[in-house]
């Protein structure tokens, strides 16, 4: 191997790399492989695949990871709904119990905690918008906990899920609104016993903050998922970079992989949590929209 030509390198490389050492070679396509796959970014986790290619005409019903999601959270609420909400199962047994199982126990928590938040912000009144609220809450806790499953995808983790889900809300909380008040609608902006001096410089900053809870509901979502889910993957490939050493170094990949752990268990609790105050400040905006702060 010489070095006159300082111009092409790489080619000397790879013909002393051939002439003397072919395992060598072997080595070096191998750590190059492995060096691709920890130059990804953790956020790559967060990319929309394609699935299935399904186009018709000019429109595009083609199946991706964040679609295929979607519908197994439906699913299970379906299922929910269908085998613990009749009379008798599917084998003509009786599905509710005066001493619940532990599937009872869970349902009847979920559909009490979604009640409580109901009674506790807009009383007898918000007992007619009690599937509206347990949907909200099941449906986010549940893309919530399949995003936790190696190797699926977080829906709850993309601003355009998020938003579009908030705003849906906002738009649903606001026709409620206008067909109750009509234009008294409009005391939300003025506060009571307000001066007209007072009104004008009140009146900007209360519309912004109004226009401004659907985006903060649907980041606050957005923002809370993404960042939990891409420290886990910052601890991995850490975990990952420390197995790979030849010292006594790589045995102290166990310390990351303790910390993984613990976060796991943070972000099961982040999951649980989220989809708690999703829904705890839809009914807040609900009780806003019915009774007029």
């Amino acid at each position: 191997m010489t070095y006159k030509n300082f111009g092409k390198p790489q080619v000397e490389i790879k013909l002393f790399i051939r002439k003397n050492c072919k395992t060598c070679l072997h080595l070096v396509s191998i750590t190059f492989k492995l060096s691709k796959v920890m130059l990804y970014t953790p956020l790559e986790q967060f990319q929309i695949i394609l699935l299935f290619s399904i186009k018709l005409f000019c429109f595009d019903f083609s199946i991706t990871n964040l679609v295929l999601v979607n519908f197994l959270a439906l699913f299970f609420f379906g299922a929910i709904i269908v085998l613990f909400s009749s009379n008798a199962n599917s084998l003509k047994e009786t599905s509710f119990f005066f001493i619940p199982s532990t599937w009872q126990v869970l349902i009847e928590t979920a559909y009490e905690a979604s009640s409580q938040l109901l009674f506790d912000n807009i009383n007898k009144d918000g007992e007619k918008y009690f599937p509206f609220i347990s949907v909200i809450f099941t449906f986010v806790l549940f893309s919530n906990l399949i995003g936790l499953v190696p190797y699926s995808f977080t829906t709850t983790s993309h601003l355009i899920v998020t938003f579009t889900l908030s705003f849906s809300i906002f738009v649903g909380i606001n026709i409620i609104c206008i067909q109750k008040h009509k234009f008294h609608m409009l005391s939300l902006f003025i506060p009571s016993n307000t001066s007209f001096g007072l009104a004008l410089l009140l009146v900007p900053i209360e519309l912004l903050s109004y226009v401004f809870k659907p985006i903060s509901l649907g980041v606050r979502l957005f923002a809370n998922l993404m960042a939990g889910h891409t420290l886990l993957k910052v601890i991995v490939g850490f975990s990952w970079s420390m197995l790979l050493l030849e010292d006594f170094l790589a045995v102290l990949h166990v310390i990351p992989l303790l910390i993984l752990v613990l976060l796991m268990g943070l972000e099961l609790g982040v999951a649980v949590i989220q989809a708690y105050v999703f829904t705890i400040l839809t009914c807040i905006y609900l009780n806003d929209a019915i009774n007029l702060h």
